[in-house]
């Protein structure tokens, strides 16, 4: 009895890999928006654009940043309130206010504050 090896061709195909890229800020680091008057925490970072195109296409075609470098996963505040920020690095600059962000979940993923820096809190196992 002889076996065929069936493609994966339900297995999307693998992206090629982006050029070195460095990424500015850290976990934890406390960033302001370029353009807009936001800021916010860092809690990810993909090296290159890992959103729909959907939400890239929804950017007005002269302010879409590139999609080859690093971008950020914001605990983000402005004005009215606070949310969840997909930013760019082109886009964002250190926060130098050394106040703290005001979002609900940073107790969840930080513990202490010192300025500029949230300190990642422990992971604890059983």
């Amino acid at each position: 009895m002889s076996e065929t090896i069936q493609p994966l061709s339900h297995v999307a195909p693998l992206r090629d890999a982006p050029p070195i890229v460095h990424a500015r800020f850290s976990i934890g680091e406390v960033v302001q928006h370029r353009m807009f008057p936001f800021r916010g925490v860092v809690f990810d970072i993909d090296p290159i654009f890992a959103n729909t195109e959907e939400w890239y296409e929804s950017i007005p075609e002269q302010m879409r940043p590139a999609k080859e470098q690093p971008f950020y996963h914001l605990l983000a505040e402005n004005a009215e309130g606070s949310y969840i920020a997909y930013v760019s690095q082109q886009n964002l600059l250190p926060d130098d206010s050394d106040q703290p962000v005001e979002h609900p979940a940073i107790t969840g993923l930080f513990g202490s504050f010192t300025p500029g820096k949230y300190d990642l809190r422990p992971n604890y196992r059983h």
